[in-house]
C-alpha cells in the first residue's frame, strides 16, 4: 500500500462528495416538475412522449398500480430485446456478419439487461451486432437505470406524504430521468469520453499486424455512448469481452476516473435527493455517511490484500503485489478501487478480472454485493435498498429503548416491518439456495474452471452477483443450459422482489399520518444512528453469508497460507 494510491481513493471519494449536493437537488426539482436550466429544451420533447404514449401528467398511481405499470414496462422490454438477439443476423448494422443468438443465452441477456444486472455469457465482439449494442444494450442501460430511479423516487414520496394512497405516475418519473438526468450527462461525458480516444463509429472491425507479428482483430463501433451509460446507470455491460480492462473501452487514466465517478455520483447524488424531498437534509447526509464508511473499509481490505500479494509468489523470490489480471497501466490501487467501487453499486463494471484477484481480495467484492449493494448502489435500488435497513435499524432501536419506532414522523408497525423484511430475506436465498443446488448437480459443475474452494467461490459469486444485479463475475464460471437459465430466473427475482416490497412499504407509509417528535423520539440523523445502521447492515450480511463465505475465500486464504493453490 502506497500514499499514492491511497491518494487515488481520497481525490475521488472528494470529487463525488462535490458533485453529491448539486446533482441531489437537481433531480429533486426534475422529480417534483420544477423547472430546472434543462427546461426549455426538453419541455417540448417530454410534452410530445406524453402525447404519443397517452400519459396523463397529473394522474398519480397507487403503490400497486405503480408497481404493475414498471412489471408490464420491463416484461415488454425484456420481449423486445429478446426478439432482436434472435434475429440480429438478417437486421442491419452488422459489418461483422454475427449470428443470432442461442435462444437460452438470448433469454439469459434480454432478462440481464431489462433488470440492470449486464451479466454477459457472451464475448460483445462476437456475439453482439452494432445494432443489438445500441438498439438493444445501449437503449436498456438508459431504462432500467431509469426504472430503478423512479422506484427510489415513489419509495421517498412515501416516506414524505400522509394520509394518501398514490406515489407518483411511473411513466412521469420514467420519461423525466430518461429526458433530465441521464441522457444530458451521457452525452456531454461521451464526446469527452471519444475525446480520449474511444471509438463512436459503424467501422467494420479492422484485421492488423502487431509487433511481435500477430494476427489481431482491432473493435471498433459505436463504444463511448455504450460506455457512458453503462457505468452512469451503474450497469456495466461491456461492449467487449474485456470490459473496462480493454484499451478501447478504458484509454487512460482520466477515462478510468470518469467512469469511476459515473458509478457513484447518482448514487451518492440521490441521498441528498432523498434528504431535500423529506425536507431534512442532514437524513440524507446520514444515510451518505454509512454509505461512505462501509465504501472505505472494502477499499481499504481490498486494497492491502491485492497490495500485499500471494505468500506463495513472495517465497519465490518476486516482490510485488498481486498484478495477476489486472492492467499495468492501472495497477493494484486503481484495480482495487474499481474492484470495490463496481461491486459496491450494481454496475459490475470492471478493469481487473475479481477472479486472479487474491482470496481475501476476491471476498471484498463478494461482500459488497451480499449487503445488498447498498453501498451508494445501483442507480435508485440502492437508495430504496438502503431505505428497508434503515426502517429495520429504526424498529430495532424501537425494541431497545421499549417505544414504538418512529421514522420521518410515521410510526413502523408490523405491516412495514414485515415489508422490510421480506425485501431483505430476498438476497440471502436467492443467492444461497440457487450455490447449493448447482454445487451439488453436475451441470452446476460441469463449467468450473477451478476446483476446491476457488470453484465453489465461483458458484457463489455468479449468484451473488445475478441476484445483486451486478453482472461482474470470477470469470472461470463458464455458461451452459443450466446457468443460462437459472441465473436468468435469479436475475429477475433479485431485481423485482426487492422493488415490489419495497413500493408496498412505501404505500403502507404514505397513508399514514405523521406524528411530531418528542423527547424521546430516537433521532435517525445523529452518529449514534449512522453506528446502529452500520451494525445492522453488517451483522445481517455477517450472519447469513459468513459459513458460504467460510467455504470460499475464506477456507482459500487460510490454505494459501499453507502453500495450497486451486
Amino acid at each position: 500500500m502506497t500514499a499514492i494510491g491511497w491518494l487515488q481513493a481520497i481525490v475521488f471519494f472528494l470529487i463525488i462528495l462535490a458533485l453529491t449536493k448539486p446533482l441531489g437537488l437537481y433531480m429533486a426539482r426534475v422529480f417534483a416538475g420544477e423547472r430546472t436550466w434543462l427546461s426549455p429544451v426538453f419541455v417540448p420533447f417530454e410534452k410530445l412522449i406524453y402525447r404519443i404514449c397517452g400519459v396523463r401528467e397529473d394522474e398519480e398511481m397507487t403503490w400497486y398500480v405503480y408497481a404493475l405499470s414498471m412489471l408490464a414496462f420491463s416484461l415488454i422490454s425484456l420481449a423486445y430485446l429478446y426478439v432482436l438477439l434472435r434475429t440480429q443476423k438478417w437486421l442491419p448494422f452488422n459489418p461483422a456478419h454475427i449470428d443470432n443468438m442461442a435462444p437460452d443465452l438470448a433469454w439469459n441477456t434480454a432478462v440481464s439487461f431489462t433488470t440492470n444486472t449486464n451479466w454477459q455469457f457472451y464475448s460483445g465482439e462476437t456475439a453482439m451486432s452494432y445494432l443489438s449494442q445500441m438498439a438493444g444494450l445501449a437503449w436498456h442501460n438508459f431504462v432500467s437505470a431509469a426504472v430503478g430511479i423512479a422506484i427510489a423516487v415513489a419509495v421517498v414520496r412515501g416516506l414524505v406524504r400522509t394520509t394518501t394512497k398514490t406515489l407518483g405516475n411511473f411513466w412521469v418519473d420514467l420519461i423525466r430521468c430518461s429526458l433530465y438526468v441521464l441522457l444530458p450527462i451521457s452525452i456531454v461525458v461521451g464526446l469527452s469520453l471519444v475525446s480520449q480516444g474511444m471509438p463512436q463509429n459503424f467501422h467494420a472491425y479492422q484485421s492488423v499486424k502487431s509487433i511481435e507479428g500477430f494476427a489481431q482483430s482491432i473493435t471498433g463501433g459505436p463504444m463511448a455512448s455504450q460506455e457512458v451509460i453503462k457505468e452512469l446507470g451503474t450497469n456495466g455491460g461491456g461492449f467487449v469481452n474485456a470490459n473496462s480492462a480493454s484499451p478501447n473501452e478504458n484509454p487512460n487514466a482520466l477515462t478510468n476516473l470518469l467512469q469511476l465517478l459515473l458509478i457513484f455520483s447518482l448514487g451518492a447524488g440521490l441521498t441528498y435527493m432523498y434528504g431535500k424531498m423529506v425536507k431534512d437534509t442532514r437524513q440524507g447526509w446520514a444515510i451518505f455517511t454509512a454509505m461512505a464508511i462501509l465504501f472505505f473499509a472494502g477499499f481499504a481490505i481490498a486494497y492491502w490484500a491485492e497490495a500485499a500479494g500471494n505468500p506463495i509468489v513472495h517465497q519465490l523470490g518476486v516482490a510485488g503485489g498481486n498484478m495477476e489480471g489486472k492492467e499495468c497501466r492501472f495497477g493494484v490501487a486503481a484495480s482495487a478501487l474499481f474492484a470495490t467501487v463496481t461491486t459496491d453499486t450494481s454496475c459490475g463494471a470492471v478493469n481487473s478480472m475479481h477472479d486472479s484477484f487474491t482470496a481475501l481480495g476476491g471476498l471484498v467484492p463478494l461482500v459488497d454485493m451480499q449487503l445488498g449493494e447498498i453501498v451508494f448502489g445501483g442507480v435508485g435500488s440502492g437508495l430504496y435498498g438502503m431505505i428497508v435497513f434503515v426502517v429495520l435499524t429504526v424498529f430495532i432501536a424501537g425494541l431497545m429503548v421499549g417505544r414504538t419506532p418512529e421514522y420521518l414522523g410515521k410510526k413502523i408497525e408490523r405491516r412495514e416491518v414485515q415489508f422490510a423484511i421480506l425485501a431483505a430475506l430476498v438476497t440471502p436465498v436467492l443467492c444461497l439456495v440457487p450455490t447449493a443446488i448447482a454445487a451439488i448437480l453436475p451441470a452446476g459443475l460441469a463449467t468450473l474452471n477451478n476446483g476446491g474452494p476457488h470453484g465453489f467461490s465461483e458458484i457463489l459469486y455468479a449468484f451473488t452477483s445475478t441476484n445483486a444485479n451486478n453482472g461482474s463475475a470470477f470469470a472461470g464460471l463458464g455458461p451452459n443450459l443450466f446457468y443460462n437459465l437459472l441465473t436468468g430466473v435469479n436475475m429477475m427475482f433479485g431485481r423485482f422482489a426487492v422493488a415490489v416490497p419495497a413500493l408496498a412499504l412505501a404505500g403502507a407509509l404514505a397513508g399514514k399520518k405523521a406524528v411530531p417528535e418528542s423527547i424521546g423520539t430516537f433521532s435517525t440523523r445523529s452518529g449514534i444512528f449512522v453506528a446502529l445502521l452500520i451494525g445492522v447492515i453488517v451483522i445481517v450480511g455477517a450472519l447469513t453469508f459468513l459459513p458460504a463465505d467460510s467455504l470460499g475465500p475464506i477456507v482459500e486464504h487460510l490454505l494459501m497460507l499453507q502453500g495450497k493453490t486451486f
